[in-house]
């Protein structure tokens, strides 16, 4: 029981890290965007809407190629 809690825990993190990243980058895209947007206003909103929409791609990808997999080996167990 206590290995499981610890690759719970493992899981916990790595999650965490991966949508602090992907938080940090969506942050620095909304920031630039504001601070561009004197330049080319179309392009940046429409590059805002495309760029969260690949966040939103990759998180799902990851979630539900590696996190899922792992939380249904763990409630296997």
């Amino acid at each position: 029981m206590d290995e499981r809690a610890n690759a719970l825990a493992t899981l916990a993190a790595q999650r965490w890290r991966v949508a602090l990243l992907l938080t940090g980058i969506m942050m620095f895209i909304y920031f630039g965007f504001i601070l561009l947007i004197a330049f080319d206003r179309p392009l940046l909103g429409a590059l805002v809407i495309v760029s969260a929409w690949v966040l939103i791609y990759v998180y799902v990808r990851w979630a539900n190629t590696n996190y899922d997999e792992k939380i249904a080996q763990l409630t296997r167990q």
